[in-house]
């Protein structure tokens, strides 16, 4: 008999997740509130980061960290009153981020970004997403030769440890490759590997027309409503109660609350973040995604238009919108490229959910059979999707992964 599946949570990684396992012979629903791709997955920079194998640390240097508390940053930002609350999981994440901790959390965390072009090349080519792709990298400036320096001697080391391939740019390569950005830059670093999605939002809903033409079928429910049911589990939808064998939460920043409710206990904070598209004046193109490094937003060329996204802002999940990032980014942006007007009625907003040690929950839940989680990939979520729905449903369904998932254990907060 066909075994029933539910998947909680339409996002990137929910969604590749349902494809995997429709396509290892489960019958597949994908629950969420809303529909898939419209959360987390919506607003991002729309990399597939190839080069991204060392995971974001917490800064370690105290100058640093004594201009961060300043609270002017475009890369970083937080809500004074909500620190309290933040505070053990920031210590961990600090701790995590010592070099030496960082370096080994680098190693586990590879194999994971090593595989997510070729398994994000999988479902693009079966969901004829093609159209939404770019497949030229990306590029980071620099201004000063010191920040420049250091990024490369990194990037030395990615290449000949996890075989990233990257150009280094000199500033006649900057104003070739982009001839209508000005500025007074001391090089670059073109990311040849990486691919681009020039609508991340529809390259979500390209996966789910996929998944639903296996079969699959999405339906509106409530995450709250989940619960044990006899030797599976049992949710509440729109279309009435749902029964599963197997039940998979990929529910992103709301994680940390569904699994609470079955008696564990995630350390999951969030890195807000902000984006907005414009227009451009006159004839400019922007021809590359753009990460200006020492200021830390990044300009894109997408579909809707020129989209600016911000770093992180430290705050609680439901906190009202603070785009402060927004405009210090946007000030900066425009002096460098000429944007033009905003093109939305407001910034979007989404949370990142993060883990203290940076790698994603990935596994079995220690204490329920028939209970998976697959969450907590930060700034990679995008990145990371189908690789996870593949590494998870191997693992559901009694196959052997195909990398060693070990590091990413539940077990490791839940024992």
């Amino acid at each position: 008999m066909t075994k029933n599946a539910i998947v909680l949570g339409a996002g990137i990684v929910g969604v590749s997740t349902a494809i995997h396992l429709q396509r290892r012979g489960r019958q597949v629903t994908l629950i969420d509130r809303k529909d898939p791709g419209n959360e987390t997955s919506f607003g991002n920079a729309g990399l597939i980061q190839r080069e991204g194998v060392a995971p974001y640390g917490f800064p370690q240097q105290l100058g640093l960290l004594l201009r961060y508390a300043l609270n002017n940053r475009i890369d970083a930002h937080y809500h004074l009153r909500t620190l309290p609350s933040q505070i053990a999981f920031l210590a961990r994440y600090w701790w995590n981020s010592d070099a030496r901790r960082h370096a080994i959390i680098t190693r586990a965390y590879a194999p994971l970004i090593e595989n997510s072009v070729v398994e994000h090349k999988d479902l693009i080519e079966a969901s004829q997403a093609e159209g939404l792709i770019r497949k030229d990298g990306w590029i980071k400036i620099f201004r000063t030769e010191a920040k420049r320096d250091q990024a490369l001697a990194e990037a030395a080391l990615w290449q000949n440890e996890f075989g990233v391939e990257y150009d280094s740019l000199t500033p006649a390569d900057i104003a070739r490759m982009e001839p209508h950005m000005t500025g007074d830059f001391a090089g670059g670093i073109h990311w040849r590997d990486p691919w681009s999605v020039l609508d991340p939002h529809a390259l979500t809903s390209a996966y789910r027309r996929y998944f639903e033409s296996l079969g699959g079928r999405f339906v509106t429910g409530d995450a709250a409503s989940l619960g044990p049911f006899g030797s599976g589990w049992k949710i509440m939808t729109a279309e009435g109660p749902l029964e599963a064998e197997d039940t998979v939460i990929a529910l992103g920043p709301w994680a940390a609350v569904a699994t609470r409710r079955l008696g564990y206990s995630f350390p999951l904070g969030v890195k807000r973040g902000y984006h907005m598209h414009y227009a451009v004046e006159g004839n400019a193109v922007l021809n590359n995604w753009m990460l200006d490094a020492e200021r830390g937003y990044l300009l894109a060329p997408m579909n809707r238009g020129i989209r600016l996204t911000t770093g992180a802002e430290f705050a609680t999940l439901d906190a009202p919108k603070t785009p402060v990032q927004l405009d210090r980014a946007e000030a900066v942006a425009r002096t460098i490229f000429p944007l033009g007007g905003r093109l939305d009625p407001e910034p979007w907003m989404g949370a990142r959910p993060c883990t203290p040690d940076m790698m994603p929950v990935i596994g079995k839940a220690p204490r329920h059979q028939g209970l998976w989680f697959a969450f907590g990939h930060a700034h990679h979520g995008l990145t990371l999707g189908p690789v996870t729905g593949r590494v998870l449903a191997e693992l559901i369904t009694g196959e052997t992964p195909f990398i060693d998932i070990a590091a990413y254990s539940p077990q490791r907060f839940n024992p």
